[in-house]
């Protein structure tokens, strides 16, 4: 594992012993791992959102009704 040392600002310091002491985390390490896995799962998320919104947009219009489109989705959803 990589050891890194970073400097915070008191506020977030301040903040980071908390979460400690209310033993939401084991340790600052641990909560900096966390924020840092968050952040890349977003990250993740909008990445993978740009393209289906990329590929939306280069399909066109789309010759369905509203109707039809939402019916194509509930039929997805209870697929997944």
């Amino acid at each position: 594992m990589g050891r890194q040392t970073i400097t915070v600002n008191e506020p977030n310091d301040r903040w980071m012993k908390q979460k400690v002491q209310e033993n939401e985390y084991a340790s600052k390490s641990e909560l900096i791992n966390d924020l840092i896995r968050h952040q890349r799962e977003q990250e993740s998320e909008r990445i993978w959102l740009r393209n289906e919104l990329i590929k939306g947009e280069e399909s066109g219009l789309s010759q369905k009704s509203m109707a039809e489109i939402l019916e194509e989705a509930k039929r997805r959803a209870r697929k997944a």
